[in-house]
């Protein structure tokens, strides 16, 4: 999927076309003027990049569709068009999770070999999670002699 703006915007420079916003990014409502009817969000998460992985350090890549990921938070939030919201990160089923409104990749390091659950929720200005996704990884123990970081 990721070749598909590649190509279009390969083939309209051969074909001296224009190329437009939309065609490279997919069609998304210019954020200027309210959204009427708004599509359900959706929250994509990549696994964890292997190469750090390797070295004890979790990278957990993800996107979002129809909401933007802000540090907006409250019920007079709700009422923002398009839409916003913000992540809440649980790891390994523990009681406590942290809101994360960087749009950023997720940064897990110090986690102990063995393996690990990564929740993932996205979460509307009021902290209702509208939909979730879990990351299962295992942590490498080290190589002899190896130290982390």
């Amino acid at each position: 999927m990721r070749l598909l703006p590649a190509l279009i915007l390969g083939l309209a420079a051969t074909l001296s076309l224009p190329v437009l916003a939309h065609d490279v990014g997919g069609a998304r409502p210019i954020a200027v003027v309210a959204i009427e009817n708004e599509a359900a969000p959706r929250l994509f998460v990549d696994q964890p990049l292997p190469g750090p992985l390797t070295k004890g350090q979790v990278f957990i890549g993800y996107r979002t569709e129809n909401i933007r990921i802000v540090p907006v938070y409250g019920k007079g939030a709700l009422d923002v068009s398009p839409r916003i919201g913000h992540l809440h990160v649980t790891v390994d089923g523990t009681p406590w999770h942290w809101a994360d409104a960087s749009n950023e990749p997720i940064v897990l390091v110090g986690l102990p070999p063995g393996p690990h659950k990564v929740l993932l929720e996205l979460a509307d200005p009021t902290h209702k999670v509208i939909t979730s996704q879990t990351v299962e990884l295992v942590v490498p123990a080290p190589a002899e002699g190896q130290h982390r970081h």
